[in-house]
C-alpha cells in the first residue's frame, strides 16, 4: 500500500531541487533519481529497539529537558486596542492552554527524512530530527492540553520507499521503520502505566505504522479499552478491509471515545487520483483487495463519519510562517465536507483553496496541513473525548 502514497511530501522538496516545470511535465523518473536510496538494503540493527527506556531516544516526552516541541502553541495576534499606525506593533500571545486532562498521548511523526543514502533513517541525521521537530510542533502540540505526548524516534523508511518499484525492498524498509516503532510502543506502556487513558495519533507515515500498531497491539486486547481515540491522519484506511481489523469502530459522534478519527485534505477541483490509483493496488488488513473501497473520513470540524460543517464551525487553522518555525492562528478560515458524490472515495473537501503560504501539493492535495488546517478543532477534539471517556 506505501509505496506511492506520501508523494506528496516528495513534491514539496523536488519542487526546489529540479524546478516545477519539469516536475509537472513528468515526476516519477526525477523523483526516483532525487530520492530512491542507491544502496543495497540492510536492516538496521536490533540494539535501539531495547533503548526506549532512554530519554534520548525521544522527541518529546513528559520528563524531558530543553525546549519540548509538543508545547508549541500558534501565535494570536490581538489588534484590538492597537490602530494601524501604531508603533512597536501590537505583541503577539499564544493559544492560552485549556485545563490540563490526565490521557497519555502516543503521537508518530511523518516522514522526515529525504536523503538517498539510506532506506532507514539513521537517528542521529540532523536534518531529518530537524524536520521532525517541526512536524511535532505543529501536528503533535494540538494534544498537549489533554495530557502527557510522547514522540519517539525511529529509524523511519527513507522517502524514496514511497517512490520505488521494487516493492520488497520498500516493505523491508517500512517494516524495520515500524518495528521501531512497536517498541518505543511497548516502553510506552510501561512508563504511563497501567490505567492511564491513551490517545494514539500519526501522520502519514506515522498513520501507517499506527494502523498496524492498532491491528498488532490493541485489536482484541484489554488495552483497547483505554484507547480514547486513534487519530490516523493522512493515510489511507479502507473502511470495509482495514477497519474492522483495527480492534476500534469509527467516531460516530463528537462525544464518543473509543473510535478511529482518519481524514485526507483537499481543496476543489480535487485531483486525487495519484492516490486511489495505487490504492486501488493494494490488500487490505482481511487480505482482500482495496480496490474501490471506500476510506474512511471522519470530518475533524464535527467528529463524525462522512460529516459536512461550514466554516464558521472551524474553530482555528494555524497558517505556518514561511520558516515553518511558527505559525498565527485564524478562525473560519475552511469549512470541510467527505465527500459523497458518484466518485466520492472518503476525501474531506475544503472548499476552494485557503492561502497556506505554499506547499499545497498538485490536484489541491493539502496533506501537508491535515493537522494544521484543524488545529483547534483536534485540541478540542481530543478534550472531550477524554471528558466522554471519563464520564463512561
Amino acid at each position: 500500500m506505501a509505496r506511492k502514497f506520501i508523494y506528496a511530501v516528495a513534491i514539496i522538496i523536488g519542487i526546489v531541487i529540479i524546478g516545477a516545470i519539469a516536475f509537472a511535465l513528468n515526476p516519477a523518473p526525477f523523483m526516483r533519481t532525487a530520492f530512491v536510496p542507491t544502496e543495497d538494503f540492510a536492516a538496521p540493527p536490533a540494539e535501539p529497539r531495547t533503548g526506549y527506556a532512554n530519554a534520548a531516544m525521544w522527541i518529546a516526552r513528559p520528563d524531558m529537558a530543553g525546549d519540548n516541541p509538543t508545547q508549541w502553541r500558534p501565535r494570536v495576534f490581538d489588534t484590538a486596542s492597537y490602530g494601524p499606525n501604531d508603533t512597536p506593533p501590537p505583541p503577539p500571545r499564544y493559544a492560552a492552554p485549556q485545563a490540563r486532562g490526565d490521557a497519555a498521548i502516543f503521537f508518530i511523526h511523518p516522514t522526515s527524512y529525504l536523503k538517498r543514502d539510506h532506506w532507514n533513517a539513521p537517528l542521529d541525521d540532523a536534518e531529518a530530527n530537524w524536520r521532525a521537530g517541526l512536524f511535532v510542533r505543529g501536528m503533535a502540540s494540538a494534544f498537549a492540553d489533554s495530557g502527557d505526548v510522547w514522540v519517539p524516534r525511529y529509524r523511519q523508511a527513507a522517502l524514496g520507499a514511497f517512490l520505488t518499484t521494487d516493492l520488497e525492498t520498500a516493505n523491508r524498509a517500512l517494516l524495520s521503520a515500524y518495528e521501531d516503532v512497536a517498541a518505543a510502543f511497548d516502553q510506552f506502556l510501561i512508563e504511563v502505566g497501567p490505567d492511564r487513558p491513551i490517545i494514539l495519533a500519526g501522520h502519514s507515515q506515522g498513520s501507517l505504522h499506527l494502523s498496524r500498531l492498532l491491528r498488532d497491539k490493541v485489536a482484541g486486547r484489554p488495552l483497547a479499552q483505554r484507547v480514547v481515540a486513534a487519530y490516523v491522519v493522512g493515510w489511507p484506511v479502507s473502511v470495509e478491509h482495514d477497519l474492522p481489523r483495527m480492534g476500534l469502530p469509527a467516531c460516530t459522534g463528537p462525544t464518543v471515545s473509543g473510535c478511529i478519527l482518519a481524514w485526507q485534505s483537499f481543496a476543489e477541483p480535487a485531483d486525487t487520483d495519484m492516490i486511489t490509483d495505487v490504492y486501488d493496488r493494494t490488500i487490505g488488513f482481511d487480505g482482500q483487495s482495496r480496490d474501490g473501497s471506500r476510506m474512511l473520513c471522519v470530518n475533524p470540524l464535527t467528529g463524525t463519519v462522512d460529516g459536512t460543517a461550514e466554516r464558521a464551525a472551524n474553530l482555528g487553522t494555524v497558517t505556518p510562517d514561511g520558516d515553518l518555525g511558527d505559525g498565527e492562528l485564524g478562525v473560519g478560515r475552511t469549512g470541510a465536507r467527505c465527500d459523497d458524490d458518484t466518485h466520492g472515495r472518503g476525501f474531506l473537501l475544503i472548499g476552494a483553496e485557503p492561502d497556506m503560504g505554499g506547499y499545497v501539493l498538485p490536484g489541491n492535495n493539502y496533506h501537508v496541513f491535515d493537522y494544521p488546517l484543524f488545529w483547534m478543532n483536534v485540541r478540542a477534539d481530543a478534550l472531550a473525548r477524554l471528558a466522554a471517556y471519563r464520564a463512561r
